[in-house]
């Protein structure tokens, strides 16, 4: 195949993933969004996890919420944090209690019940992400999975699945980025019509 069919091929793959998801996952997303305008309502916060990649996807998210969506919109900051945003404290966790406990350390002193945390993670198999999510649900947190391929282990620990069904990390991370910003301006929408109080 050359370059030109290869280039097309790849945009093809993804938007036609885009569009099953489009499908697939009305139900799933409008779920988040309810969830998510739950908490925030009552006080509480988005979190945000992942690795690589998924660790930019969602500081990116994190900082939609906190910093400004969509300049049309002028709305007041949201509580939003990724885990991933202090290299300190990732550097100290890792070092006094392993690579594995890095989100889940934090989240312990961060999160309250009824908050939400988004795991991002492509194959759902990433250990720091299990435990992170393990940790939320023993402490009343509602969990979000973005996930990839069959869910992996992190699909039994997720209140709501947004799972994009396809292995390759780059075309899942491309759809959980567009998943994250469509979920995110519907939540907006909702907070701008009937404003935190």
């Amino acid at each position: 195949m050359d370059e030109a069919a290869r280039f097309r091929a790849i945009m093809e793959r993804s938007a036609a993933l885009k569009r099953r998801i489009a499908v697939d996952l009305l139900s799933p997303v409008l779920g988040v969004v309810d969830a998510a305008e739950k908490s925030l309502r009552a006080g509480g916060k988005l979190l945000f996890c992942g690795n690589g990649g998924s660790a930019a996807d969602a500081a990116h998210l994190a900082t939609e919420c906190l910093i400004r969506l969509r300049a049309s919109h002028e709305r007041p900051s949201y509580p939003a944090l990724a885990l991933t945003l202090d290299p300190v404290a990732l550097s100290a966790a890792g070092n006094d209690y392993g690579y594995a406990r890095v989100f889940e350390r934090p989240l312990r002193g961060l999160g309250r019940a009824g908050d939400l945390l988004f795991a991002l993670s492509t194959s759902g198999r990433s250990e720091n992400v299990l435990a992170a999510l393990a940790a939320a649900t023993e402490m009343g947190l509602v969990t979000v999975g973005l996930l990839g391929g069959d869910g992996g282990p992190a699909a039994a620990l997720c209140c709501h699945i947004l799972l994009v069904p396809d292995r390759e990390t780059a075309r899942v991370q491309e759809c959980h980025i567009t998943l994250g910003h469509a979920l995110l301006e519907l939540l907006e929408d909702r907070l701008v019509s009937r404003p935190l109080k």
